[in-house]
């Protein structure tokens, strides 16, 4: 009996790919730089950038909802985007600068995306993918015209400043030291600013983990299966337009709330800032570059592109200034060919990752 046993091949233990534990090293150290950025990284702009990449975190990985889980395309992402953006706007600008303002404005901008997103999928997600991205093309494009259009509203094309609770001002001092003077954190004042930072980032931070509840749900299982064959889950009684539907209205309501994330860090809206076709082209790039159906692969791709789009023109500058003595290389990292040098980028993390950062190092989109 014991010969019988030693013969018998061992199991081995299960262990975690090492990519896997390369993603999630590298999601918790964002995620780390992120919860001290305001200390980390002082001056303006990078405060700017850490809250930027905290609200799009959001609105991305909504989006990856919708197409990297579902197999939903969508051109109406930045539509519900706005709606969030500009109820929350025009609620302070008429209330003045409170919470009850951004409450109602807010809450007004999301239950909108909402009804639009209900209508929207009853009405489009029956017809095939690509006249549904049209329907979503078209409804994104009146959007902005509307926008643009109802000055009165909206503020038209330059779009409307407004003030936000006193909270978040920087003139407002969290705590004082003894001689009544604004306290100060490792060098940092702890002013409003700080205040509104941690806003957004823990309003990001707890819309992110509903949506990794979402998708390690039985909700999450059932929109993988309608991904990978739409008439093979229709056909063991799941109610596919209404499980799509029901993942579209979600999605709009969160990147509704992203929306407003945006509105109160901001102080300003617009349509260059809420509504417009780039933010849409960014999203699906941050997407592409960090992977579909990864879920945290959104927060590699948001740091990717903001990093890039932020200070790849400064690199460029002190590249250009280091081989001024060089033929043809100063030319070439001139700071005005940075969107050039960010294609090149991009085509290079598509060659290399072409199931995007996160998909392949976890071994997603591979078959075995």
């Amino acid at each position: 009996m014991s010969a019988m046993t030693e013969d018998l091949p061992s199991v081995p233990p299960r262990s975690v790919p090492a990519g896997r534990l390369v993603v999630y090293a590298v999601v918790a150290l964002i995620g780390l730089a992120l919860t001290f950025a305001p200390f980390l990284f002082p001056d303006v702009r990078a405060q700017e950038v850490a809250a930027r990449i905290c609200i799009f975190v959001v609105l991305v990985a909504s989006y990856d909802l919708l197409i990297g889980y579902t197999g939903i395309v969508s051109f109406a992402h930045t539509m519900f985007f706005g709606l969030g953006a500009y109820g929350t706007a025009m609620a302070l600008k008429t209330m003045g600068p409170g919470f009850d303002a951004i409450l109602i404005g807010g809450g007004a901008g999301v239950l909108a995306a909402l009804v639009l997103a209900v209508l929207i999928g009853l009405l489009s997600l029956r017809v095939k993918a690509i006249f549904f991205a049209m329907v979503t093309l078209a409804a994104a494009s009146v959007m902005l015209v509307l926008a643009s259009q109802l000055s009165d509203l909206t503020g038209g094309e330059d779009g409307m400043t407004y003030e936000v609770p006193r909270l978040f001002s920087a003139a407002t001092k969290l705590l004082t030291d003894a001689d009544g003077k604004t306290l100060r954190l490792f060098g940092v004042a702890l002013n409003g600013k700080i205040a509104a930072y941690y806003f957004v980032f823990l309003s990001s931070l707890a819309l992110f983990v509903l949506m990794l509840r979402i998708v390690g749900s039985p909700l999450g299982t059932v929109l993988m299966a309608i991904r990978e064959n739409e008439m093979r889950a229709e056909a063991i009684g799941y109610r596919v337009v209404a499980y799509r539907t029901a993942i579209f209205c979600i999605a709009a309501v969160i990147a509704a709330l992203a929306g407003v994330l945006r509105a109160v860090w901001l102080k300003y809206v617009g349509p260059e800032v809420a509504l417009s076709f780039a933010i849409m082209i960014d999203i699906l790039l941050m997407v592409v570059i960090g992977g579909m159906g990864t879920m945290i692969g959104a927060v590699i791709g948001v740091v990717v592109m903001s990093l890039a789009q932020f200070y790849l023109k400064d690199l460029m500058e002190v590249g250009a200034a280091a081989t001024a003595d060089l033929p043809l290389l100063p030319d070439l990292l001139n700071p005005d060919r940075w969107l050039l040098w960010l294609g090149l980028l991009f085509i290079l993390l598509v060659y290399f990752f072409p199931a995007g950062v996160a998909g392949t190092l976890m071994g997603k989109g591979t078959r075995k």
